[in-house]
């Protein structure tokens, strides 16, 4: 049998307590509240051995899942006094229970009834409460009295919240680091030496000397290495080209050299003597008229000369073109300084070089500063945030970064970086509290099964939990 009725104030006088002693005759020794795929199931044992009955009345003990305004009434256990036994025998529709429910004698009351019930789960149930009600009638069904307890505060249990999980990073026995940048130098037709007031030279070669005076004026680090790569255009034979390109870049050697006192053989050069892998990028990004046709020459595996000798030939207006607007570019100097960061060891310097030069931290120092904020702060999710940038393809750098995200309930922010975190157990743990915070446990569980059997040991309570999350029990003691 199965009841709907709309809540009165009979009963909404229900005692809340841990158990059902405070209803009169009747003692909950345990009880599972449970959900089973679309089913609700309720188990209780009922000591009834202190109940007692008159003979002109009945008691009826009736569970009740309750939410707001709306209580569903389960199978009741009907307690007959002996008259009142006869007088339902006669007439069942005098009854205040049915065929569904369980019907005793007041003397043939066994000490302890087991009770066994399913109905549909219904989504108004999430949250609801589960009511233990004993209603006492008299001649003519007129109610006597109401009472009643609350076995199940809530159902289900308040919302799963995981532990998350942070990884400390390996410290760098040396932090390596570096900065690059392209110079534009230019240089007279066929020569090679260096003239600094030669069209805009003096603002290119600040680009390389300012970027080396930023490194050096930092007491923390340390330049242990400085290359110089240069690059030539297409245009003219590839053996002249050659000659400029090595030429020009030892010239550009030598005049750092000639600036800084550094230690012999810091400064290391190389050249690239025709850039036509810029030419490629160029044109491919190009509104061309013959697009199509001078990306098949470049890519070909033509000799360099040849294949200029194509593109003048074949193309004169295009090349005209990329004289004047690509060629330039492709003439340039790359430049990389390596420089070795020293170690930082107390929270405050930490924080510190954070919040003014964090390029300069490794990740365990950002887990070391991490360790002293509040779980769930703001300035613990700038913290991750900030290292994820410095690292953006650091698999840990990720990984904490998405915890840290999941922390803020920003779902699709941690899902991308989950995204670059690798495929260590311990993400398939943190895809699974992203599940368990979303409160779908069914998706959340295969994640943290795989991350148990890699070895993720917090999986396994956590696994638990969420499968008894829809699961109350309660035994006396």
């Amino acid at each position: 049998m199965r009841r709907f009725i709309y809540l009165t104030l009979l009963l909404l006088t229900v005692v809340s307590v841990a158990n059902a002693q405070s209803i009169t005759g009747v003692n909950v020794e345990s009880f599972t509240m449970e959900r089973n795929g679309n089913f609700v199931v309720v188990d209780m044992n009922l000591d009834l051995s202190q109940l007692e009955v008159k003979g002109t009345e009945s008691a009826v003990i009736t569970p009740h899942i309750v939410r707001d305004s709306i209580s569903m009434a389960l199978k009741s256990i009907g307690v007959y006094g002996r008259n009142r036994y006869f007088v339902y025998e006669r007439n069942q529709t005098l009854a205040p229970t049915s065929d569904d429910d369980l019907e005793f004698r007041s003397k043939d009351l066994p000490s302890v009834v087991n009770y066994h019930t399913i109905v549909p789960f219904e989504e108004w149930m999430d949250g609801c409460k589960l009511i233990l009600e004993r209603a006492d009638c008299g001649c003519a069904n007129t109610e006597l009295s109401r009472e009643g307890s609350v076995l199940v505060d809530r159902f289900p249990l308040e919302p799963y919240l995981p532990t998350l999980l942070y990884i400390r990073p390996e410290a760098e026995q040396t932090k390596s680091r570096s900065v690059s940048g392209s110079a534009f130098v230019d240089f007279a037709v066929n020569k090679t030496d260096i003239r600094t007031n030669f069209r805009n030279n003096v603002e290119e070669l600040r680009k390389i000397t300012g970027t080396i005076d930023s490194v050096k004026a930092d007491k923390d680090v340390t330049i242990t290495a400085i290359s110089i790569k240069g690059y030539a255009s297409p245009e003219g034979s590839y053996s002249n080209n050659t000659r400029l390109a090595k030429g020009r870049t030892e010239a550009l050697k030598r005049y750092v050299e000639n600036l800084y006192n550094f230690p012999e053989g810091l400064i290391t050069t190389s050249y690239e003597v025709e850039d036509w892998a810029g030419l490629e990028r160029y044109v491919e990004a190009s509104t061309l008229t013959h697009k199509s046709a001078i990306l098949d020459i470049i890519r070909s595996d033509a000799a360099p000369d040849v294949k200029e000798k194509l593109l003048r030939n074949r193309y004169s207006n295009d090349y005209l073109h990329l004289l004047e607007h690509c060629y330039p570019a492709l003439r340039h100097s790359d430049y990389v300084i390596e420089y070795n960061v020293r170690q930082y060891s107390s929270v405050e310097e930490i924080e510190r070089i954070m919040n003014t030069a964090p390029q300069k931290l490794s990740l365990e120092e950002f887990y070391i500063l991490a360790k002293t904020y509040e779980p769930g702060s703001e300035e613990l999710d700038e913290l991750w945030e900030i290292a994820v940038r410095m690292y953006p393809d650091d698999e840990i750098a990720n990984f904490n970064a998405a915890n840290s995200a999941m922390d803020k309930r920003d779902y699709e922010r941690a899902e991308r970086y989950l995204q670059k975190a690798g495929d260590r157990p311990e993400v398939n743990y943190s895809r699974g509290c992203i599940e368990a915070l979303r409160e779908d446990y069914a998706a959340a569980i295969p994640y943290l099964e795989e991350a148990l059997k890699g070895g993720v040991k917090e999986a396994e309570p956590m696994l638990e939990a969420l499968k008894n999350h829809w699961k109350v029990t309660q035994t006396k003691r």
